[in-house]
């Protein structure tokens, strides 16, 4: 075996994470034929999107915690072995005024490169992700996934979905833009009901027209927390324990959390007192989304976009004629 074969055959590998609500790190052990291992995963809370200023510019402060936190995320993936990093940041710093600068700032500050993905790109890596998890026999995948920013829907057959779509209908966008009170008024929630079912009947009429997914998936925080506050097993139960949320299930949940204040559903199991506020949007989202496509369930998947950006990378590099290299990588 060369060199590069070797590389190739057994690595440690970061994904970077700068997303709406949280900077992640994870660090994974992969290996040719063999499943991704995870090694370690550390968050910090910055709740970028909360921090836009007048002409949507991330704030300065902001701006200062994201390059610490990053600068810190660096030197733990150093402390890891981590041979190759992949650093990417979603709808926060993709839409904000400045995000182009912040990048600049992250780079020249860190010595980071981040690469921007758009929605589309987040929804094909978050499909290749739930892909590789449940496997060819599966057939055709719908996958779902709430951020803090936007909702990503993918559907297909193969590992690059045939329709891959973003709709800016994340959970913490939404909470701030569509209420006003906590818990939020019911004519709020009425009226955000409406604005997320327009903006989701269009894609559920596209996606239709390549035929019922033989298994609808859910990635993300919010789907999680919501099925586990339906009554499926807790996270110490083992991430290959089978998690469902039924569409029953789903529609009960969403109207108790409406009610509920935000410190009501942070006494709620797995739910923090960061997440709790905008959960309710969550389940909107949600609830909406499974009744559009009309689906009966949901199948929590532990693999979402970083761990597609894993997969991704390492597909690269293992095609690649020999240069795996270390430090900061884009994504291919």
């Amino acid at each position: 075996m060369s060199a590069a074969e070797d590389a190739a055959a057994a690595m440690r590998l970061g994904a970077l994470d700068i997303g709406s609500t949280t900077v992640h790190l994870l660090v994974v052990d992969v290996r040719e034929g063999a499943r991704p291992l995870p090694v370690s995963s550390r968050k910090d809370e910055l709740c970028l999107a909360e921090h836009l200023e007048d002409g949507g510019r991330l704030s300065e402060p902001v701006v200062a915690r994201l390059r610490e936190s990053v600068g810190r995320m660096l030197r733990e993936a150093e402390d890891e072995g981590v041979e190759d990093l992949v650093a990417f940041a979603t709808s926060a710093v993709r839409e904000a005024a400045n995000g182009r600068r912040v990048i600049e700032e992250l780079r020249d500050g860190t010595g980071v490169e981040v690469r921007v993905l758009s929605g589309e790109e987040e929804a094909r890596l978050t499909f290749l992700a739930t892909r590789r998890w449940f496997g060819w026999s599966a057939g055709r995948l719908l996958s779902l996934d709430i951020g803090g920013g936007s909702l990503e829907i993918s559907t297909g057959v193969d590992e690059e979905p045939d329709v891959a779509v973003s709709l800016p209908l994340g959970a913490g966008r939404l909470t701030r833009e569509w209420f006003s009170a906590d818990p939020p008024l019911a004519e709020e929630v009425g009226k955000l009901r409406e604005h997320v079912r327009a903006e989701i009947a269009p894609v559920a009429g596209s996606v239709a027209r390549y035929g019922r997914p033989d298994r609808a998936v859910a990635t993300s925080k919010t789907f999680k927390l919501l099925a586990r506050i339906a009554g499926a097993a807790p996270p110490g139960a083992g991430r290959y324990v089978r998690r469902t949320l039924s569409r029953a299930g789903l529609a009960a949940v969403a109207d108790r959390l409406v009610r509920c204040s935000s410190a009501e559903r942070a006494r709620l199991p797995g739910v923090s007192a960061r997440r709790a506020p905008q959960l309710a949007a969550g389940a909107i989202v949600a609830d909406v989304v499974v009744d559009l496509f009309e689906l009966e369930e949901v199948e929590i998947c532990p693999w979402a976009l970083r761990e597609g950006v894993v997969l991704r990378r390492f597909d690269a590099i293992r095609s690649s004629s020999g240069s795996s290299g270390t430090g900061c990588s884009g994504i291919p």
